[in-house]
């Protein structure tokens, strides 16, 4: 598929929890990898950005969960971007079986540049970043922010070196294990059918934040978000969960 890109995978013992379903953090982690190996296919890779004191971070994102794979199932990972809008360059995916092609999920996400030193926005422009979209009329929704929820527990963290990533901040795949930890639903084996997220601020190497979550009355979804020690507001994420049987 022109303007498309696909990687195949084999779930092994590593990439599933103890459900043999694949973890969220590793499905994410796939996904950020598409896209970085598809930019770099573009032409726009690191001699364009990283070599030159610029990073792609993620601003939001978004899933749809039909079924998650499973432990030695093999399964191809698709992605491809939208059309540029000001700082934000979309990215759609889509993750399919090998065997049939059955469809397992949909995501989109809104990427951006940051300036490595200033830690401020790039005009992509001015970066002589060009990246050409190529919709193909699978797209879901762009991210939206995530819908909240009354929080009724609370904790401090402080990010670990191992969160950190060649940004210099937590790696986005580690809030989903963070979140597997916090919150029940992964642990009880519920099967996951959507995320959303969005990432408002970096969280760096050693800094400290409140953890505040909490659930629905009719635990189908969770809400988790994070602030420094000021109060404002570093990430929102809420998880939604198939109803139990």
């Amino acid at each position: 598929m022109s303007g498309i890109y696909e990687k195949e995978y084999k779930l092994t013992s590593s990439d599933v929890n103890k459900w043999q379903r694949l973890r969220t953090s590793t499905l994410m982690r796939w996904l950020q990898e598409a896209a970085i190996a598809h930019t770099e296919q573009l032409g726009m890779g690191r001699e364009k950005t990283l070599d030159k004191g610029i990073l792609w971070i993620l601003t939001m994102q978004r899933v749809e969960v039909l079924r998650m794979p499973v432990y030695d199932e093999q399964i191809l990972v698709r992605s491809w971007p939208g059309k540029t809008m000001h700082v934000f360059f979309p990215r759609y995916y889509e993750i399919v079986t090998k065997e049939t092609g059955e469809l397992l999920l949909r995501a989109s996400a809104l990427w951006m540049l940051l300036d490595q030193k200033t830690r401020r926005f790039v005009f992509p422009e001015n970066a002589g970043i060009v990246i050409e979209g190529a919709e193909c009329g699978r797209e879901i929704a762009l991210p939206t922010a995530p819908k909240g929820l009354p929080l009724t527990e609370e904790k401090p963290f402080a990010v670990p070196f191992s969160y950190v990533d060649l940004n210099g901040h937590m790696n986005n795949t580690r809030y989903f294990d963070l979140a597997d930890d916090l919150l029940p639903f992964e642990q009880e084996g519920r099967l996951l059918s959507a995320i959303a997220v969005e990432y408002q601020h970096e969280i760096r190497e050693g800094q400290e934040a409140v953890l505040k979550w909490g659930l629905n009355e009719d635990r189908t979804a969770a809400f988790l978000s994070g602030s420094d020690a000021s109060g404002s507001s570093l990430f929102r994420m809420r998880l939604d969960y198939k109803p139990s049987p």
